[in-house]
């Protein structure tokens, strides 16, 4: 880490979340008082760890469900926000609530991640909720999982929003098998990078910054190279933490989650993304090595 800049993936107990989405293993599912409360502790200790940091943070909040419906979380995005060494505080979610918890927040600190849903909400409210973190001038990305019934929403939800927001397209892995070659062609005319998303990127062996400079930690501290990389380094709340972090060589086979391999450094996509790469947004102009 020359710059001592540390990233840090935050994904504690919440497994909740208001939509149904029949893909999702937390589809409308409601914590019990007991999750929450073990939720709340962990989140309280972690804001915690980071306010008192002596380095500069990048904090992204990936929760198992939907974050930004329990007030504990929207207080949590506005602490940090505020913070004069956190260069910026992401979210994903599927933009459901309310948004009024960014009036307390440093709006340019902030980045939004959201998943648009159709089924679940209506495209005039979630290009609502766009429009408000628009206008307060939240960097923010949008898109959908890439079933081919999403086809049409996704054609309507890119017109309705201004060419400078960028709008993803995730490959559905139940689908992705099925996609023809015109099925592809429509995916990319709406997100240029779809294909890297589409395919498998064998990764091990291959540089890849996780573990250095970007770390996940789960609400008991314990800290791991990446979601996706099972081996614990250590934990976060220990005088051992910073030992931990070194250069590391990728031992899976392949990485295909945009927030795994994006971190690869081979592919050079944090060139792409530059200070967008947590809540997706890339650099404008910006173009990725060709990929076929």
């Amino acid at each position: 880490m020359a710059d001592g800049r540390l990233t840090i993936l935050y994904r504690g107990p919440l497994a909740s979340c208001n939509y149904g989405c029949e893909y999702c293993p937390f589809a409308k599912r409601r914590e019990t008082d007991a999750e929450r409360a073990e939720d709340e502790a962990a989140l309280t200790r972690f804001v915690g760890w980071c306010l008192a940091a002596a380095r500069p943070l990048r904090v992204f909040f990936t929760p198992w469900g939907e974050a930004l419906t329990q007030r504990r979380y929207q207080r949590a995005l506005a602490a940090l926000s505020k913070a004069e060494h956190v260069e910026k505080v992401a979210v994903q979610t599927n933009l459901s609530a309310s948004l009024d918890w960014v009036g307390e927040a440093r709006a340019s600190r902030l980045g939004v991640w959201a998943t648009y849903h159709p089924g679940w909400t209506s495209l005039d409210r979630f290009v609502a909720q766009c429009e408000r973190l628009l206008g307060w001038g939240v960097s923010f990305s949008v898109g959908v999982v890439g079933l081919l019934e999403h086809k049409a929403a996704l054609e309507a939800l890119r017109a309705r929003l201004p060419p400078s927001v960028y709008v993803w397209v995730n490959a559905a892995r139940q689908d992705s098998a099925q996609y023809t070659h015109d099925d592809v062609r429509f995916f990319e005319s709406v997100d240029p990078l779809f294909r890297w998303n589409l395919t498998p990127h064998p990764s091990r062996g291959l540089a890849c910054r996780a573990g250095e400079d970007v770390v996940s930690v789960d609400g008991d501290g314990t800290v791991r190279r990446c979601h996706f990389i099972p081996t614990v380094l250590g934990n976060l709340y220990t005088a051992e933490f910073e030992q931990v972090l070194r250069p590391r060589a990728c031992t899976n086979e392949s990485c295909r989650c945009h927030i795994g391999y994006v971190h690869l450094e081979h592919l050079e996509l944090r060139r792409v993304f530059g200070s967008g790469l947590l809540e997706r947004v890339p650099e404008s102009g910006s173009q990725p090595p060709a990929r076929t």
